[in-house]
């Protein structure tokens, strides 16, 4: 009788200990709290404008909220370098960036306070082709002009980072055609956009959904292989075909969720459900709604898992390191 109630009792103590520790594994519920999300921009851009449509629907199937914090600054850099410094190793604190230019900035110069093998990307949103883009005041008007006039004198070329899968596909264009261009890194979207438009630069690049339908720009060409939205991005031409650049077409904006590697590692249920839970939203009618209400186009929209962001990262890194002389100048 006294073994049975000692028993008892350490079993009690043992779920209220499990109840009040929600590290253990009993007992615990996930997510325990609000997700923290880093992202590495400032707010504003692509990566907020995707952040929003995707978390937005995605607190609904996590039962949280997803809070954002914004490091900008050094193509990125500060942004990742303060995600594994400061992220918990408890499947909470998650990463959301675009793939491609932070990918290539490693390539560059890889990291010194981490391994890019310490995180790793596991829920794509979207594939969004790299663009060359005008003003509209431009004494430039096609494609054409602008390689005719860059091979008379050098093109200065608004980017948001140096090292960014659309500088890359114009590093290659004017390798190809003789041009001469200097690209000039203007820290995000918008500023990219403004130097464009006031005149500052000659052209810029960056991801399409940055720029079609903004006032007064032009889209000359798509570093791709199609147009999946003419009626927005009419009489763009194909560049990789058009000109033969030998690149495949990579999404200059592949923005992803990333996690530590040593998180998944240690709470393999947990990373399952943020996979799983994640999925869930492409299938949502509500996602589809906010996508439309940014103003961005459902056809860029990628429902990719583990698999498919390993291959992008792949492609990119593969890529990025057999033209990394054209991205260090």
């Amino acid at each position: 009788m006294h073994k049975n109630t000692r028993r008892n009792f350490l079993k009690l103590s043992a779920a209220g200990l499990a109840i009040g520790l929600p590290g253990l594994s009993f007992g615990a519920t996930f997510p325990a709290r609000n997700m923290e999300v880093f992202i590495p921009t400032r707010a504003g851009g692509g990566a907020d404008r995707n952040f929003r449509s995707f978390a937005g629907v995605w607190k609904n199937h996590l039962d949280v909220d997803l809070e954002p914090a914004f490091y900008p600054g050094a193509a990125g850099r500060v942004g990742y370098e303060t995600y594994m410094g400061k992220a918990s190793d408890d499947c909470h604190d998650l990463i959301f960036g675009n793939m491609g230019p932070e990918v290539l900035n490693w390539v560059v110069k890889p990291p010194t306070s981490f391994s890019v093998d310490d995180y790793f990307y596991f829920l794509m949103v979207d594939a969004d082709p790299g663009c060359v883009f005008i003003s509209e005041k431009s004494s430039m008007k096609t494609l054409e002009d602008v390689i005719a006039e860059g091979k008379k004198r050098t093109l200065t070329i608004a980017t948001s980072r140096l090292a960014h899968p659309a500088s890359l596909g114009m590093l290659v264009l004017a390798n190809k055609m003789g041009m001469k261009v200097n690209l000039i890194p203007m820290s995000g979207g918008k500023n990219t956009r403004n130097g464009v438009l006031t005149g500052e630069v000659d052209l810029g690049v960056l991801p399409a959904t940055t720029v079609m339908g903004k006032k007064g720009i032009k889209i000359l060409g798509l570093f791709d292989e199609k147009n999946l939205v003419p009626e927005k991005m009419a009489g763009a031409t194909l560049i990789n075909t058009e000109y033969k650049l030998g690149i495949p077409p990579i999404a200059a904006g592949a923005r992803a969720f990333g996690i530590k590697k040593a998180a998944a590692d240690k709470y393999p249920d947990r990373f399952e459900k943020l996979v799983e839970t994640g999925m869930k939203v492409f299938k949502d009618p509500d996602y589809k709604v906010a996508v439309k209400k940014a103003k961005a186009p459902w056809a860029f929209i990628v429902a990719g898992g583990v698999n498919e962001c390993r291959d992008y990262v792949g492609n990119i890194t593969r890529i990025g390191k057999e033209y990394s002389g054209l991205l260090k100048g």
